[in-house]
Order: structure tokens, then sequence, then C-alpha cells
């Protein structure tokens, strides 16, 4: 206790005198830019989250092909959940002697929970849906009326009071349903739909034992109690039930959030490495000036355990306290930041959770204990000899005394990114160019001897200090560049990034799909297509299969007991054959056949299906196809862009394979919103095909990146001061020496201009390494993570080169110049007389 009372003694003594200033300014600051990231980043991730769910409808959903037991909408009640249940089933529509067959929907009071249902009283056959004067519908159907869409309207000329039957009832039609938020999903709506109060369901008599009915309850609330509602009610389904959010729905949305969520890790991991490069370089300035401090307390009597216990508890004091104001500082500048860009983000922003504060005080704490601890076992080590000899101190660390750091260091790049694969990347990328730097910038300096004598003037000074510290610019060298590469890595980087990104989503993509094409329908499609001045897209084969084996073993749901891998082996999947491979596909493992494998029974499939269910190169997988059995090898596992929105299949062969199965083709297209009608067109000439609209989707997921990147450009400012702590920290590291040093020139004769000059020349070098450092580091990195993380195409930018010595070198001068005032500004007398 008495260690611990002294501890926070030499704490207050140390921060009175202001010894500590640079170490909390790095810390406060670089703490402060780590958690605005992570609260604006958490803040953006709930609400993206909830924006997907808009189209669901709900944030949770439980389908079954039976009614569903009470207890889960109990549970859901009891956890203070909205619920709402939806009846899906089709049945035959008429009005007078006209009949389709329709989508039925019977919901009950609160549907949507999330998401719009937008609906519209103008009935106009000839006005294209999207100039349709239409609003948000603060309820559902009256009893005894009903929403139809326009595939309805269209197909029975349907206008506002007529009246249709469904099974033993008639509805009046109300309304005309322009958006309903789950209508895209799953690929499983479509027919035309009728929309009706659940209330009017047993009086239409079509509840009856056989019927095709799915049975939904929707489920929204806030995301944590969500979460563990979801899991209580995994533990609970029943054969022919399962439960789903939007990332299970449909893969381009969750493709979509799962890169949106590591763009904005990438950006919280650049703070955690500013963090590491500040706290390095205060802790190295903090520790040389406690040397004459440990030398007198070793000859007091204090034992080296002491020591390093008092400076233990200091620190773990210090780090505590800097890291929860950091953590408040954040908080407050994510608010800001919340309303600043409140007029362009549409989504409005849920409070965020206390995880990214709690995150923040451990990531500040053990991120300043990793790098403290190496200098704090040299202090105890300081012989008490130094009181009398000012030149003995404790022995140097260089690069290998941080280890522990970059160790730490490691470990929250891996916690911080989320994603194993990102982390990984970014570590190997920064661990390789800490080692780089180091040895190119000695053999810099190496180099540095030999040139010095020819140079002149300041510039000749210049080098001789920093070959003189060479060591301490070495590191300082490094830090700077890390600094600056992380900058780098998020403004030029950055930009190629997310415009790869945004463009991998273009305009014209895809935003329909017709399924079920038949052989004897495609060159009737192409004409009916180049009839309307459009080209017939890439169409696609596609079979369908029931995987029955693995490896010679019958497997079934009961195997697993993951819920998604349990679906996967009830579902059929879509089997497909092509002899190249997808531009947006990527081999991830195994290999792609070669055209003499034509007719060989392999299999390519898709990397994320294989991991749930259990498959691996080399397998034997076995497919009940419409009876027959087929078997083949995996060969390959594939890497499926999903949020390209162009045909994909989990399954593929190499062609004369499957031919001999039946099979039909599907194939995607691009329509504008004003030539939706020809979908109508489209389904009277070809009645067998499924025209599926993903439009809604599509929009949703360029909306995504639209927000991700304004996020991130504005996240990045706090980054930015980050980077400037690191700077401030480089430059006070070496202020003591610097007064010294000053005083004593001055002493000999030398004017404070000279002295600016030669240290301008110094610095000017110094930032020039940094910047030479940063370009490499950030080319190298950005090419790591857009090429193996985030699976886009890099870019290489010239231009990142000359910006990055450039900035590298103006900005460290004008830094230095700045910070070193006071060692030019302090009278040489006071300065000896202190030595």
């Amino acid at each position: 206790m008495n260690i611990l009372k002294l501890s926070l003694r030499m704490l207050a003594r140390d921060w009175r005198a202001g010894e500590l200033r640079v170490l909390v300014f790095a810390l406060l600051i670089a703490v402060g830019g780590m958690t605005t990231v992570g609260f604006f980043a958490d803040r953006v991730q709930v609400a993206l989250s909830r924006q997907g769910n808009q189209l669901l409808g709900a944030d949770l959903i439980i389908f079954s092909d039976h009614p569903l037991a009470p207890h889960y909408a109990e549970e859901a009640k009891r956890r203070n959940l909205s619920i709402s249940t939806a009846i899906k089933f089709p049945s035959m529509t008429a009005k007078g002697e006209e009949s389709l067959l329709t989508e039925i929907k019977a919901v009950t009071e609160g549907y949507p929970l999330r998401g719009e249902l937008r609906i519209s009283e103008d009935f106009s056959n000839g006005t294209p849906p999207a100039e349709r004067v239409a609003h948000m519908a603060n309820r559902i159907p009256s009893p005894g009326t009903a929403w139809v869409d326009e595939k309805l309207m269209i197909g029975f000329s349907l206008k506002r009071g007529d009246r249709i039957e469904v099974g033993s009832s008639r509805f009046a039609v109300d309304a005309l349903i322009t958006q309903e938020p789950d209508y895209s999903i799953g690929f499983l709506n479509l027919r035309p739909r009728v929309l009706i109060n659940e209330a009017d369901l047993a009086a239409t008599g079509l509840i009856q034992q056989g019927s095709r009915i799915g049975y939904r309850l929707l489920v929204s609330g806030e995301s944590g109690d969500v979460e563990e509602f979801r899991k209580w009610a995994e533990q609970r389904l029943m054969l022919g039930e399962k439960i789903e959010g939007i990332r299970d729905a449909r893969p381009e949305i969750r493709s979509a959030l799962e890169r949106a969520e590591k763009f904005l890790s990438l950006t919280a991991l650049a703070s955690v490495v500013l963090a590491a490069a500040a706290a390095a370089l205060a802790v190295r300035r903090f520790t040389q000036r406690h040397l004459d401090g440990c030398a007198v307390m070793r000859c007091l009597g204090a034992s080296q355990s002491t020591i390093l216990r008092l400076y233990l508890y200091h620190f773990l004091t210090l780090g505590f306290v800097a890291s929860s104001l950091g953590c408040l500082l954040g908080f407050v500048a994510q608010q800001v930041l919340t309303y600043w860009l409140s007029g362009l983000v549409e989504a409005e922003l849920p409070w965020p959770t206390v995880w990214p504060g709690v995150h923040g005080v451990l990531t500040g704490t053990v991120l300043l204990l990793g790098f403290a601890l190496p200098p704090l076992l040299g202090l105890r080590s300081v012989p008490a000899l130094r009181v009398m000899r000012r030149d003995i101190g404790m022995p140097p660390q260089g690069l290998a005394g941080y280890g522990l750091g970059l160790s730490v260091l490691a470990l929250l790049f891996l916690w911080k990114a989320g994603d194993m694969r990102l982390g990984a990347s970014v570590i190997g990328g920064f661990i390789v160019a800490i080692a780089v730097f180091g040895v190119i910038g000695f053999l810099l300096m190496r180099m540095l001897t030999h040139i010095r004598n020819q140079a002149g003037g300041a510039w000749r000074y210049g080098l001789a200090s920093i070959r003189r510290r060479a060591v301490a610019s070495v590191l300082q060298a490094v830090a700077l560049g890390l600094g600056l590469m992380a900058l780098l890595a998020l403004t030029l980087i950055r930009d190629d990034l997310l415009r790869n990104w945004q463009t991998s989503l273009p305009p014209d993509a895809p935003n329909h799909f017709l399924v079920n094409i038949q052989e004897d329908q495609l060159e009737p499609l192409a004409a009916f297509f180049k009839e309307h001045g459009m080209q017939l897209p890439k169409v696609f084969p596609m079979v369908r299969g029931r995987l029955t084996e693995i490896n010679g073993k019958a497997i079934t749901s009961e195997d697993y007991a993951d819920i998604r891998a349990k679906r996967l082996v009830e579902r059929e999947f879509n089997l497909s054959w092509a002899s190249e491979m997808q531009s947006d596909n990527q081999i991830v493992k195994g290999r792609w056949w070669k055209p003499e494998d034509r007719g060989e029974e392999e299999i390519s499939i898709e990397e994320d299906i294989a991991k749930t269910i259990g498959i691996h190169v080399g397998d034997t997988l076995t497919y009940d196809i419409a009876g027959s059995v087929f078997s083949a090898k995996v060969t390959s596992l594939r890497k499926v862009n999903w949020d390209s929105f162009r045909v994909n299949f989990f399954v593929v062969t190499p062609p004369g394979v499957l031919e001999q199965y039946p099979a039909s083709y599907v194939t995607s297209f691009y329509l504008p919103s004003t030539h939706v009608e020809l979908t109508n067109q489209l389904v009277k000439e070809f009645p067998n095909l499924l025209v599926l609209d993903v439009a809604a989707i599509l929009a949703q997921v360029q909306r995504m990146i639209e927000q991700v990147t304004r996020a991130v450009e504005f996240v990045f400012l706090f980054t930015l001061l980050a980077g400037v702590a690191v700077l401030y920290a480089a430059i006070v590291s070496t202020q003591d020496e610097r007064i010294q040093e000053a005083a004593i020139f001055r002493t000999l004769g030398a004017r404070r201009r000279q002295l600016a000059r030669a240290w301008a020349a110094e610095f000017a070098i110094l930032g020039g390494f940094a910047g030479f450092f940063a370009a490499a580091g950030a080319s190298a990195l950005g090419y790591v993570v857009a090429e193996y993380a985030l699976n886009l195409t890099y870019t290489f930018n010239s231009w990142i080169w000359l910006i990055g010595i450039g900035a590298g070198a103006a900005g460290v001068t004008l830094a230095g110049l700045l910070g070193t005032r006071a060692a030019l500004s302090t009278p040489p007398l006071m300065t000896l007389r202190r030595i």
C-alpha cells in the first residue's frame, strides 16, 4: 500500500512538472480518435443492419410450414420485443370470369416492423411505378378490403373499389402496393400479391389440411435483445421451422454488410497504429527523463522490484485515467460528427453501445503497458553510479526491446479487425514494414556517412546529427513512417479502395432475374429482347439436386448442430456447368478445370457453403437429381462476389457432366424503372417464366456503399488528429537533448539562425525517410487489403510516392521547427547550470 501511495505521489508530481504532457496528449488523442471510430462505427453498423432489416420487414423472422407454438411470441413479448405475424400461401384470385394464381398474405397490426409499406390510390394503367403518387401506410388493410400489387392490377385491369374473390370471401380493392419491405427477399415472391387483414383469413376457407401455408413471426427491437432472443429460439426450433435475419436471407446483403464493416474496421485499425507509435515515442522520452530519479532511489536502498512496481502502478493509473478521458473525448467527438453528418446520412443513427468505450479503456491501458513495460524493465536496472557519472544509463532497447509492444499491437489488430483474414493481412504488413524500414534505415545511415563530407553548411550538420543519433533516428523514422503510412492508406489508398468498391456495383448492375427458362424458349426470348431494343443477357443452365452423401456417407440435417447447415442439407441446390469461371469468382483452394477435363466428374463449390457443411477439396459428393444419383469429386473452392448481383451458383461442374439431367436456364439483366411494364409483357408472352425484381435490394446495397464511404471520409479527420500526436511525440522525444545541444553551440558562438537551418535540414531528411517508408508501406498494405481481405482490384497510385515523401519532409520540418522553438529560446547559461 505504501508503494501505491508513493507511486500516486510521483504521478501527481510528474503531472505538475509537465513530465506527462506528451504521453497523456498522445494517449488521449489516440484513444479519443480510436473510440470516435469505435462509437461512430458502432452506430453506423447498427444503422446499416437496420436499413438492411427494412428489406426484411423485421430484425428477425421465424418461418414455419405449420402454426408456430405460442411460446415464441410469448418469449418475445417478455423480452420487450415488438412482434407481428404474417401468413402466406398461394391461391387463385378471381374477378368475374378471370382468375390468376396469386400470393396471399394475411398480416396483423404492426406489419411491417421495419421498413416502409407504401401504397397509392392511383390506379391509372399508363403511369410508371416510379412516377405514381404514393405514401407510407400507417396501418394494414381494413377488414373486408385488400391491397394489390401492380401485376394483379394490370392482369385484372383493376380500379379502386373493384371487388375480387379470394376463396369464399370478396374483398374491395382499396390501395395499390408500390413498395413492400420483404417482397424481394429470398426469391420467393414470384406471383401477383394480395395483402389482407388476418381477421378476414378464416372466412376465406383456404386454411385447410394439406394447404401450402407459410407462417411467419416477425420480431424487432434492440439489437442485443434480438440477438439474445435468436439464441433462445434457435435451441427450440422444430422440424419445418427456421429463423432468419437479413444476413441469412440474401447473400448480397450479407456480403455488402460484411464489406462495410471491414472498411470501418480498417479505419479503426489505423488509429491503433498511430496510438502504438505515439505511445512508443512518448514512453521512450519519459524513461530517459527518469534515469536520474531511479539512480537516486537505488542509492537510497530501493530494490529493482520496488522501482518496477512504483512505475508499473504509475503507468496503470495513468493509462486508465488517460484512456477514460480519451473515451469521453471520443464519445463527444462522435456526437458532434453525428450532427455534422445529419444531412448526409439518411438513416437515423441509434445510440452506440457501451462496448466501444470499454474497448477504448482496455486498448489504451494495454497498449501503453505493452510499450512501457520494456523500458520499465530497463529503468529498474539503472545503476546507482549514474548519480556521479551521467553518461551511464540503462542499456539501449532498440527495436528488439519493443517486441512485447508489437505483440500487444498484433493482438489488438486481430481484436479490432473483427476478421482474422483482415487482421492478419494488416499485421503481416506492419511487421514486414517495421523490419524492412529498420534495415533500410540503418543502410541509409551508413550511406550518409559517405556523403556527409560532400554536403555543406546546414545539410552537413543535419546529416551528422542523424548519424550521431542513429538508433534514435531510425526509431523516429520508423514510427513516423508507420503513422504516415496509416494516414496515406486512409487517404489515397482509401479513395482507391472505395472507388473500386463503388465501381464493383455500377448503376446498371442487374436488377431483374429470369428463372425457369426452357431450352426451346432461348431463341424466342432473344427475339423478344431484340424487339424491345435490348440484347439477351448471358443465360446459365441450372439443374436442381439435393446433397445426400459426403464420401459415401449419407447425411441428414440431424448430423449438424448449426441451424444454417441444417437448412442447407434439407434444401435443393442449384447446380450448373461452365467451361470458364466467371469474373466475380475466385479460386481460394484447388484448381479450375482445363478444356481437356470436359466430361470429368468434378465439382467446384462455393467456400462459405463448403465451410458450413464441412466439405473439403478431395471429398466426393453425391446428389439426388430428379431420382437419379450423381457423384463427383470436389476439385476447388470458390470465393463468390455475391454483391455483384450477377447469376452465380454454389455448385459448378465442367461441361459434359450434367447435360443429361433435366435443366432450365436463368439469367439476369438491368431494366430501368421507366421500363418496368416490359416485365408484364414478358410474363404474358412467356407465362412459365419467373421474373424476380431485386431493384430494392440493389438500391439498398448502393446506399450502404455511399453511406460507408461518407462515414470513413469524416472519421478520417480524427485519425488525422491522432497522427498529429505521433508527430508531436516524435519531435518532443529529442527536445531535452536539443536544448543541451543548443546551449553548447550557442556558447561556442553559433547563431540561432544557423542552428535552425541545421535542424531544419535534419528534420527534412528524417521526414523524407519517413515519407519514403510510408509510401512504400501504404502501397503494399493497400494491395494486400484490397486483394486478400476485401476482394477488390487494387489500382497502383503513383502520386502516393510524391505526396508521401513531400508531405513527410515538409510536415516533419514544419512541426520540428515549431517544436524546437523552446530549445532555441532557452538561455544557454540556464541550461548549463542545470546540467
